[in-house]
């Protein structure tokens, strides 16, 4: 008598090389004055290939980590400066470890900030990114220009605005140059770590000239390159 084994497998779960995690929240900041630290730097001292950016415990300066390597920049008597440890607290921070990244060039056409979170998204569902869920990406290449700030707030003022927490630091617009720039795309984090009119929160690193912050707005010049993390 013959008999037949029929083999049942599960479907394949969809498996991600990278995980977004936050702590903290915009709209905490915005709405409740909270600006109090959330989570210790240091904690991620020993992560690999992690990707990070947010704002510090007080909202005395800025966060970006790239590649485990930290730039956090801050205000001093009008100056800005650099520091490469962990030993911060983030009132916000959002991160993720990315092992590997795919290189895609941005087309010529994309050149606001709109016309790049629409392109980001578009790539991203064609190289197998769940958009439902967030995800972090790089920009890299020569940059026509971007406004940039780096927070350095007021102690006692419990008044929050989009407008003074870009102004009440440093800031200013850059032409031309090179740039390295980490973002974290999300449709459903508005107020959470993006900002309510964007779908995405991008923070740059210029080793070149120690500009490292919060990226207010840009214009991306031909030749760019967009970093998705690859999920082959």
């Amino acid at each position: 008598m013959a008999i037949t084994i029929i083999s049942c497998q599960s479907p394949k779960e969809e498996s991600h090389q990278f995980k977004v995690e936050y702590n903290g929240a915009l709209k905490n900041m915005m709405q409740k004055g909270d600006i109090s630290g959330k989570v210790e730097l240091s904690k991620f001292k020993d992560v690999k290939n992690f990707y990070a950016l947010g704002a510090l415990e007080n909202l005395k300066g800025e966060i970006q980590i790239f590649n485990s390597v930290p730039a956090i920049s801050y205000v001093s008597n009008n100056t800005l400066k650099t520091d490469k440890t962990f030993n911060k607290r983030a009132t916000l921070l959002v991160y993720a470890s990315v092992e590997k990244w795919k290189d895609l060039k941005i087309p010529a056409v994309v050149i606001t900030y709109e016309q790049l979170e629409n392109f980001v998204k578009k790539a991203a569902t064609e190289n197998g990114i769940n958009t439902e869920e967030p995800f972090p990406f790089l920009l890299e290449g020569v940059i026509q220009k971007f406004d940039w700030h780096v927070i350095n707030w007021k102690d006692g003022d419990t008044i929050h605005t989009h407008k003074k927490h870009k102004t009440v630091g440093m800031y200013g617009t850059i032409k031309n140059k090179e740039v390295e720039m980490l973002g974290f795309y999300s449709e459903k984090h508005k107020t959470i770590f993006t900002h309510h009119t964007r779908n995405s929160h991008i923070h740059v690193n210029m080793k070149k000239n120690g500009v490292a912050g919060h990226v207010d707005d840009l214009l991306l010049d031909i030749g760019m390159t967009l970093k998705l993390p690859d999920e082959n």
